[in-house]
């Protein structure tokens, strides 16, 4: 009975790869599997991902052509190496965060023959500048946490498609942060500059930012007219820095795009003017003494009859402040939308 059986199951077996695995013609899907690395797993029903993966790896294992996810985040790996890449053509998303990898330990050649690659995973390395070349094809690129306080001239031309870049903690200060060391960035939706060592906004960014990110900087001043090359920034984080009401300019903030602004912990005495499409106000941790409708609403009270044209805020957070309570009535005329507001 039992020799009856197994062909049976070898016929089911091969039923469930042919169901699972429609998108990988069976040859392929045969090749991937048994060139998959002993030291990894590749799962039949996903078979073009790779889980390598908390292994304790110190190198690279060769890579079966087909793959296309490849993880191998949380191990020792001190180099990525062309060889053992060299049949992974096409690549479309790789994890090498929590690893060893120095600037050094990239090399040549490597990064841009994954000419498919579109999400790139290095955080939490060892990297001092951003690797280079790299593929056209990408799309977001994640660095944090690195040693990187370098961005070479010229490292992001070509790369079109690049929409998110995630460079927050490493040690960037504003003469790496420049118009020629971000050029070609121009498609840009998301840059993420926090807990760096910034003292100034950084320039260069393309006009495409929607979501900018500097918290934990130094960043003490903001130029009246630093916004104007930024028509589209919509989500603006700038907690944990030294931003004080004299290095900020009344109409600063007042950004018609802007629908999420986070100043928490800073040294503001006021309240900055906001524009009416604005949603979400961080204010909290600041030293500010005191709030009034009169100084702060971006339409007159007297001219709102109704709910279409009255500011968008939502919510507002302004606790850690000066400000004795009750919430002055003019605040809650002009903000008429609120549902939260923290004091």
């Amino acid at each position: 009975m039992f020799s009856n059986m197994v062909p049976l199951l070898c016929i089911v077996f091969l039923l469930v790869l042919s169901v699972l695995s429609q998108d990988m013609p069976y040859d392929q899907l045969m090749a991937q599997i048994q060139a998959c690395p002993q030291e990894c797993r590749c799962p039949p029903n996903f078979p073009q991902a790779v889980y390598c993966d908390n292994k304790g790896l110190k190198s690279i294992p060769q890579i079966p052509p087909f793959t296309w996810y490849l993880y191998l985040q949380n191990n020792q790996i001190q180099v990525i190496s062309a060889n053992a890449l060299r049949n992974a053509t096409q690549l479309r998303w790789v994890n090498l965060s929590r690893n060893k990898i120095g600037s050094e330990g990239v090399e040549k050649g490597t990064l841009d023959a994954m000419s498919r690659l579109e999400h790139l995973y290095m955080d939490d390395n060892l990297l001092s500048w951003v690797p280079f070349p790299l593929p056209a094809s990408l799309e977001h690129l994640s660095l944090s946490r690195n040693r990187i306080s370098k961005i070479p001239d010229g490292v992001f031309l070509g790369l079109d498609k690049l929409t998110l870049l995630d460079l927050q903690g490493n040690k960037l200060m504003d003469d790496a942060v420049t118009e020629v060391s971000l050029k070609g960035l121009s498609n840009l939706v998301q840059i993420n500059l926090a807990k760096n060592q910034l003292s100034n906004m950084p320039l260069g960014l393309p006009p495409t930012t929607t979501q900018l990110f500097l918290d934990g900087n130094n960043i003490d001043k903001i130029p009246a007219d630093y916004f104007k090359g930024l028509p589209k920034v919509a989500f603006l984080r700038l907690n944990h820095n030294k931003l004080g009401s004299s290095g900020v300019s009344q109409n600063a903030f007042n950004i018609s795009s802007l629908l999420d602004l986070q100043l928490s912990h800073n040294l503001l005495t006021e309240v900055p003017l906001i524009s009416s499409g604005l949603e979400q106000l961080y204010l909290d941790h600041n030293n500010i003494k005191s709030v009034s409708g009169a100084n702060v609403c971006p339409i007159g009270i007297d001219t709102m009859d109704a709910d279409d044209i009255a500011p968008r805020l939502r919510y507002l957070r302004l606790d850690g402040n000066n400000i004795e309570p009750p919430i002055p009535r003019d605040i809650i005329l002009c903000f008429r939308l609120l549902r939260s507001i923290v004091i």
